[in-house]
């Protein structure tokens, strides 16, 4: 198995997926990477956007990932 545009694709969807099911309450809050009461400051630390981003993207990416895994999944089940 190589290195190829297809198991870059694979990768970026599988970063994707883990993002967008990641819960805040249940496992960031653990490591101190809530947003609660990071939301409103002046200057946002990384964390803060780092947080930000990762809420974008579910907001973003949600729909458009399920219609995306449904191809990845007919692609894999008819390739084999």
């Amino acid at each position: 198995m190589g290195f190829s545009l297809w198991t870059l694709l694979e990768a970026s969807l599988l970063c994707l997926n883990a993002i967008c099911i990641l819960n805040e309450d249940r496992v960031l809050a653990k490591y101190g990477w809530s947003t609660v009461n990071r939301e409103f400051e002046d200057t946002p630390s990384t964390k803060t956007q780092i947080l930000a981003l990762m809420k974008s993207i579910r907001t973003v990416v949600k729909y458009p990932l399920i219609i995306f895994n449904l191809l990845i999944i007919l692609v894999k089940s008819l390739t084999g």
